[in-house]
């Protein structure tokens, strides 16, 4: 299982920086716009989670995302991925995600057991876009 999300996590790293490249500096700041939503607005969870942020999403591109992490101020501070693991056990590769920018200072992989938007247990992968954004998201 770690083989699968290390492998996950270095493919994301190497396919997605063009992804969004046209859209990057329209991403740096909350809201993103269109197709995002916020997360808040759609699901039964608070507007700003702590440790992820506030986040926003394209529906069509669920349940991996990328989910688009805004601190207080509305900065863009991480990109998040949520991938089911029964899906990953399964084959599912998720290719050609898109990041929200193309700056990354440090990478977290974790479990999470599942909540309302992504049910099933998924692994959670944080692209944190500069080295004070961990701070800014925990609280």
């Amino acid at each position: 299982m770690k083989s699968s999300v290390l492998a996950l996590v270095t493919t994301i790293a190497l396919t997605s920086v063009p992804a969004l490249a046209h859209d990057e500096e329209a991403l740096k700041s909350a809201p993103p716009g269109e197709p995002y939503v916020q997360v808040s607005d759609v699901l039964p969870l608070p507007e700003f989670i702590p440790g992820l942020g506030t986040l926003f999403v394209d529906p069509e591109t669920l349940p991996a995302g990328p989910f688009l992490s805004y601190d207080h101020a509305g900065k863009l501070s991480a990109t998040v991925y949520m991938t089911p693991l029964e899906e990953l056990e399964n084959g599912t590769a998720y290719e050609g995600l898109a990041i929200g920018s193309h700056t990354v200072s440090s990478a977290e992989v974790y479990y999470n057991a599942g909540h309302p938007g992504v049910d099933k247990p998924h692994a959670h992968i944080v692209l944190y876009h500069d080295g004070d954004a961990r701070t800014r998201l925990a609280k």
